[in-house]
């Protein structure tokens, strides 16, 4: 599903939502229940709903504008490493590249696949840190300060990796979620047991106002999780184009390796002489 159809999906959840609320509130009139009034009081509940949500925002948005560089990182992370094992094969034809770059390729298939939760969190730091036996078979080929670079990334996509871990599995204020859930019910069921007078006004009140708050609160949640894929109602997810053209690079890099070492082993054997 594409960003647009994810986004009015998440309108049209908002909008069903409304609908039951107008529904309820047509009922409610043609029974005369409608016994509240509107005052002050309910408009500060009203204000003071809106405040809560601004915070919850607020908080979330902070996460999720943090979220947005992460794809990025993570493959700037692993192309760095991909071009530093490629310049030392380069240097030293003889150092064992190949594996470590069709590592490489592999945690970007895997990175991809974990996100939309195909693939354990453990399982793609264990691919991370098995980096680190071919770091050791390469260090004899290089200098020790591309080493040490090399190690650099690698902690840094380890480090990702427990971040987006740490985003996605942490939910913002869990006891905020629960006061605006029960603040935006009350809400809505004051809207429709109260007296708006002419009626026509009232459904347009009542639908503006619950569509606003019942918007807002599925919006915070999606926000809450920027890395939702997994997830048939997210829509609010950062873009993962930066890992997805990575990964196809780093596999179009480690077949190229792969191809080249085939044809050195070869072309030796070709060039004997017949006997």
């Amino acid at each position: 599903m594409t960003i647009i159809g994810k986004r009015h999906r998440l309108m049209a959840r908002a909008s069903a939502v409304v609908l039951v609320i107008i529904a309820a509130k047509l009922a409610i009139h043609a029974a005369g229940w409608e016994a509240l009034s509107i005052n002050a009081l309910f408009s500060g509940i009203v204000a003071a709903n809106v405040f809560l949500m601004g915070f919850l925002l607020s908080g979330v948005m902070s996460d999720y504008k943090e979220s947005e560089r992460l794809p990025g990182e993570f493959a700037t992370s692993l192309e760095n490493l991909a071009e530093d094992v490629r310049g030392i094969a380069l240097v030293r034809p003889d150092a064992p590249a190949g594996a470590c770059l069709a590592l490489l390729g592999d945690i970007g298939r895997d990175t991809l696949a974990w996100l939309y939760k195909k693939h354990r969190t453990g399982a793609l730091l264990d691919h991370v840190n098995a980096l680190t036996v071919h770091f050791a078979a390469l260090e004899p080929c290089t200098q020790p300060a591309f080493i040490v670079r090399l190690k650099h990334e690698q902690g840094n996509l380890r480090r990702i990796v427990m971040r987006i871990h740490t985003i996605r599995e942490t939910s913002f204020v869990a006891s905020g979620y629960l006061l605006a859930d029960a603040i935006t019910v009350l809400l809505c069921l004051g809207l429709v047991l109260a007296r708006i007078e002419p009626f026509y006004e009232s459904l347009f009140f009542v639908g503006v106002i619950s569509y606003v708050m019942v918007f807002l609160l599925l919006l915070i949640r999606d926000l809450d999780n920027p890395f939702g894929y997994y997830e048939n109602g997210s829509a609010e997810d950062v873009s993962l184009k930066p890992i997805v053209e990575a990964a196809g690079r780093l596999r179009a890099m480690a077949a190229e390796s792969a191809g080249a070492a085939r044809i050195e082993t070869v072309e030796p054997a070709e060039s004997q002489p017949s006997r």
